[in-house]
């Protein structure tokens, strides 16, 4: 029973902090790494997952007081193979997909990316950016219709001034959360069960060794 009491106490603990991952999609240096450092500044400390060829940085804060811990992937130069292995969309609750404004082949590249995007997490948000409008602010004025025609959030931002980098990954955790709380889609579901599952079966694992190990007679 103390035992029980002890995993609903943990439980609940445990419920009052959000886990979220955001994943990061587009071709090599478009500055997907650089908009991290420049989101988490001197906070930030990137692990590098050389099995798994990427790195997870990590990110903490309070939303309408309640703890939120993000961990944001980054590709880690995979992504010069166009296509990201199954285990990096895994459980993601929203992608940041990112260009370099001064290379069209990076947009163009864009719907192969949210192609695949799509097989593995067909209804997490997903975020359309702009980078490094700071080389030339008139590229603001052009029209990049593939965030329209996708219905898709779309940002102008500099990795190297800051222009618009906080705005962006703010909306992208609180989109994220948003998910996390409503989402229909079908493989979280079997995710949730598949966990609870697991959950359940340790406690009752563990609540009937300590029945046994009660129920032992003292040895002389």
């Amino acid at each position: 029973m103390k035992h029980t009491a002890c995993s609903q106490h943990a439980a609940a603990a445990t419920a009052r902090i959000k886990q979220v991952k955001i994943i990061c999609l587009g071709d090599s240096a478009v500055g997907k790494s650089k908009l991290m450092e420049r989101f988490l500044m001197d906070g930030y400390r990137p692990q590098q997952l050389s099995t798994y060829a990427l790195t997870l940085y990590k990110y903490s804060s309070t939303i309408n007081g309640q703890t939120v811990l993000v961990d944001f992937w980054d590709t880690a130069g995979q992504e010069r193979f166009r296509s990201m292995h199954p285990s990096y969309y895994h459980k993601a609750h929203a992608c940041i997909m990112v260009f370099d404004v001064q290379r069209k082949i990076t947009y163009k590249n864009l719907p192969i990316w949210y192609k695949e995007l799509r097989e593995y997490r067909p209804e997490i948000p997903c975020l359309v950016v702009a980078n490094k409008i700071d080389a030339d602010t008139k590229v603001t004025q052009k029209n990049f219709s593939f965030a329209k025609k996708q219905g898709l959030p779309f940002y102008f931002v500099s990795a190297a001034d800051g222009t618009n980098v906080v705005k962006m990954f703010k909306d992208a955790v609180q989109m994220a959360l948003s998910y996390k709380r409503n989402s229909n889609d079908f493989m979280d579901e079997v995710m949730r069960e598949l966990e609870n599952f697991d959950l359940d079966t340790k406690e009752e694992s563990s609540d009937k060794d300590e029945e046994t190990q009660e129920g032992k007679p003292d040895s002389a």
